[in-house]
C-alpha cells in the first residue's frame, strides 16, 4: 500500500517536460504499431487480389482451350446449312459475347475485393481520440 502511495505521488510530482516527453513517447510508439499494422493488412488484402487475379488468369486459359475445339466443330456444323463465312460469323459472335460475360464477372468480382485497411483506419481514429483526451 505505502509503495502504491509512492507512486502515485510520483506520478503528481512529474514535470509538464516530462508528460509530453511520456506522451511523444507512446505516441512514437502507437504511430510503428499502426505503421506495422497497416503493412500487415495491405499484404493479406493484395494476396487476395492476387489470388483471384491468378484463378481469373487460369480460368480464362482453360476456357479458351475448351472452346477451341468447340467453335471448331460448330462451325463445321453450321457450314452444312448456310455459307462458310456466316457460320463462322455467328459462332464468333456468339463466343464474343460470353467471353464478355465472363470477364465482366471476374471484374465485378475484383471490384467487389476491398483493400482499405479498414482495421488500421479504424484504430487510427480511436488513437486521435485517445491523443485528445491525453493532451487535454
Amino acid at each position: 500500500m505505502q509503495s502504491r502511495m509512492n507512486e502515485d505521488r510520483a506520478l503528481e510530482n512529474r514535470s509538464l517536460g516530462d508528460l509530453f516527453a511520456e506522451l511523444a513517447n507512446e505516441t512514437g510508439t502507437l504511430v510503428r504499431q499502426e505503421v506495422a499494422l497497416a503493412k500487415a493488412e495491405v499484404t493479406q488484402k493484395a494476396k487476395q487480389v492476387a489470388k483471384n487475379v491468378g484463378y481469373l488468369l487460369i480460368g480464362g486459359a482453360i476456357a479458351y482451350a475448351a472452346f477451341l475445339a468447340f467453335i471448331a466443330s460448330l462451325i463445321m456444323l453450321l457450314a452444312k446449312v448456310m455459307p462458310q463465312w456466316g457460320a463462322t460469323l455467328l459462332v464468333g459472335v456468339l463466343i464474343a459475347g460470353l467471353g464478355w460475360l465472363l470477364i465482366g464477372k471476374a471484374l465485378s468480382a475484383l471490384q467487389q475485393t476491398e483493400v482499405t485497411p479498414r482495421h488500421t483506419v479504424n484504430t487510427l481514429k480511436e488513437d486521435a481520440t485517445w491523443l485528445k483526451e491525453q493532451i487535454k
